[in-house]
């Protein structure tokens, strides 16, 4: 059975950002291919698109590495991301379905819910699927999959400081759902847009090593197999 690449290319998209491979080091396609328990041709595939996306570059004599962005790199990036953010709020208040809202609503409650037993981890993963839902929701493919990048890259560039009132970042939160529900636009890119720009105060440069997660499991990494062909595998 062939593998699909697009399965490849998440898995080692993931192994990128956590820190698995390290910035700059070599991709070899016979090592990723026994990692992933794959052959070498969707992993071929996969590093290409890994390159068009700028987590993998191309070196003469070195062949695929991980890419190393610049500050400045990582700085444009967030400032994209806080400029496509509140356009996908705006498309949702014209274009979102009832099953997107009724998601929204019940991640904002969860979020809600989290903050006030300060359950940071939590809150981590929820705000992460709320930006993905609201994202969905703007019925936009081109721009659904350009914040779906954003996400990965400032994942991958930044590390995030839980929020100091995170009921208040719940509450934004929930103001950008009443104004998708009521498909005002406007508004709904407005808020979005204040709550970008006060989430930006929260984002600090990583070093160009591995990231914290990644640091504080490097023993479980180095022995880690992540095959992409059995039902345990990513997809």
């Amino acid at each position: 059975m062939r593998i699909p690449a697009h399965s490849v290319c998440t898995a080692i998209r993931e192994d990128i950002v956590s820190g698995v491979f390290e910035r700059g080091s070599r991709l070899t396609e016979e090592v990723l291919a026994r990692r992933y328990g794959v052959s070498r041709v969707p992993v071929r595939e996969a590093l290409r698109t890994l390159e068009s996306e700028g987590f993998v570059v191309t070196r003469r004599h070195a062949g695929a590495c991980v890419a190393e962005p610049t500050e400045q790199e990582a700085a444009d990036l967030l400032e994209v991301r806080m400029l496509l953010e509140p356009l996908g709020a705006a498309r949702a208040a014209h274009r979102r379905s009832d099953a997107h809202l009724k998601v929204l609503r019940g991640l904002v409650r969860l979020g809600q819910e989290r903050a006030r037993r300060g359950e940071g981890e939590d809150l981590r993963s929820l705000g992460g699927w709320f930006h993905e839902t609201l994202a969905q929701a703007s019925g936009s493919p081109g721009l659904i999959a350009l914040l779906t990048q954003l996400r990965h890259k400032t994942t991958w560039m930044y590390a995030i400081d839980s929020p100091a009132r995170p009921a208040d970042s719940w509450a934004e939160h929930g103001a950008i759902v009443d104004a998708v529900a009521r498909g005002d636009a406007e508004r709904a890119r407005a808020l979005t847009a204040q709550h970008a720009e006060r989430a930006a105060g929260a984002y600090r440069l990583r070093s160009p090593g591995r990231t914290e997660s990644a640091v504080a499991r490097t023993g479980r990494v180095r022995t880690s197999q992540h095959a992409v062909n059995t039902p345990s595998g990513r997809h």
